[in-house]
């Protein structure tokens, strides 16, 4: 580490979908990974080093612990810094604002990011890599997007784990569709 460096930090947990990593830089949650999880820590620009007593952890485990016994816990109650550029940035926070329980296409991300902007059309590919490279899952609901009509796609924990949460969730699973292959981005 050099001067002037920022220091992150790494615990892990147990959860009913297993080992859970939370990462933060000390003071806000910087990352939430499943096991296995595409993209693991690849927004932390440093290696995390163990510390199982930081605050922000005490408070993601128990967020993490109502959120699992079926309780709506808000996102707010959290303070979040996930770390990537101003469009990542921007569709993270579109996804905060996903209810519990609901689910939203790329597309229509896409639709509102270019009215925001003021632009005709924005890709849902883009979106897409966006949502994928999420570094606080569940937490920032990336799950509760889906592909045009109803597909599970493009979730780096994996379409099981998508549709896991998104049941426990209860969303109606019926009008939902499961690809034929990978499609984590």
């Amino acid at each position: 580490m050099h001067i002037g460096e920022r220091q992150y930090y790494q615990t892990t947990i147990a959860s009913p979908i297993g080992q859970i990593t939370l990462g933060s830089d000390g003071d806000s949650l910087v990352g939430l990974w499943t096991a296995g999880q595409r993209f693991f820590g690849d927004t932390v620009p440093t290696a995390m080093l163990p510390n199982d007593h930081l605050q922000v952890f005490a408070l993601t485990k128990d967020w993490l612990s109502r959120y699992f016994e079926g309780k709506k816990p808000l996102i707010s109650d959290l303070p979040l810094a996930p770390i990537g550029g101003e469009f990542r940035q921007t569709v993270w926070r579109m996804l905060t604002e996903i209810p519990y329980g609901q689910v939203v296409t790329y597309g229509y991300l896409a639709r509102q990011i270019a009215v925001q902007r003021g632009i005709e059309s924005m890709s849902a590919q883009a979106v897409g890599g966006a949502v994928g490279h999420n570094p606080i899952s569940i937490i920032i609901p990336c799950h509760r997007v889906v592909g045009a009509n109803g597909n599970l796609t493009g979730f780096s924990g994996g379409i099981p784990l998508k549709s896991w949460l998104l049941h426990h969730e209860g969303v109606d699973m019926n009008h939902l569709s499961f690809p034929t292959k990978c499609t984590a981005r």
